[in-house]
């Protein structure tokens, strides 16, 4: 397994990574390098969607299924970009995620087939400051999936048939979150074309940005990157650091 260079020095990348989202292209906007550089180094990472983004179109003469399965395929056509190829869709209904048991229990039986050692997710707090990272289904899609890490993926009792589909308990020990107060800053400069091209792939969001994407996303990442005091011109994610263990 190799390492990934974090703002504290290079770190051991995890074995295995789960990833779990509202909708598709979530994680390339927030975490697309970070996964690059962790499949480069050796992390198997797997793709968790709660919806298909069947609501992420304001053309209204487009029918909903047809959306949700383009943007399916372009998920799965950016998950390749960055070397990963198992994605599991949950099937939640885009714009109205609720954070109750139905959603606990679904990333718990992912949580117990895949068996991450870090679960990377996004946040549960609302930031007033940069709205459009805490759309509703975000933050429930945050505090449904910390919910299932800790207590429900490791505790037997919780969701007992999970046990009947023969899906043991399974503990997370650590948790990578976006949008919070973050602690872990990731260099991905080496891979930021790879991000640029993930995004790229989501075509029914990003074609109507034009030649603004790459300059958009370096702008951001420069901007991490200065906050981490990286070197001038380096190019940052950033995570909060949940430990579970």
């Amino acid at each position: 397994m190799g390492q990934i260079l974090t703002a504290d020095g290079p770190i051991d990348a995890p074995p295995k990574v789960l990833v779990v989202v509202a909708h598709p292209d979530d994680i390339d906007f927030g975490t697309a390098g970070t996964i690059a550089s962790l499949t480069d180094a050796g992390s198997e990472v797997v793709y968790c969607l709660v919806t298909s983004g069947e609501a992420g179109d304001d053309d209204m003469t487009v029918p909903a299924e047809q959306l949700a399965e383009l943007r399916q395929r372009e998920q799965t056509e950016a998950a390749g970009i960055v070397g990963v190829s198992e994605l599991h869709w949950l099937g939640h209904p885009d714009g109205a995620v609720v954070a109750d048991l139905n959603l606990r229990r679904d990333i718990s039986r992912i949580i117990r087939m895949t068996m991450p050692s870090v679960v990377v997710t996004q946040s549960a707090v609302r930031n007033l400051n940069r709205i459009y990272g805490s759309h509703p289904d975000h933050l429930a899609t945050g505090e449904a999936t910390i919910s299932a890490v800790y207590p429900d993926s490791r505790n037997p009792r919780a969701f007992p048939e999970l046990l009947e589909e023969g899906l043991e308990p399974h503990p997370v020990p650590e948790v990578w979150v976006t949008g919070l107060d973050p602690d872990r800053f990731i260099d991905i400069t080496d891979v930021f074309d790879r991000k640029v091209e993930a995004l790229r792939a989501h075509k029914s969001q990003t074609e109507k940005m034009g030649d603004r994407l790459p300059e958009l996303l370096r702008e951001w990442g420069e901007g991490t990157a200065e906050q981490a005091r990286f070197d001038r011109g380096r190019v940052a994610e950033a995570f909060k650091v949940v430990s579970t263990a």
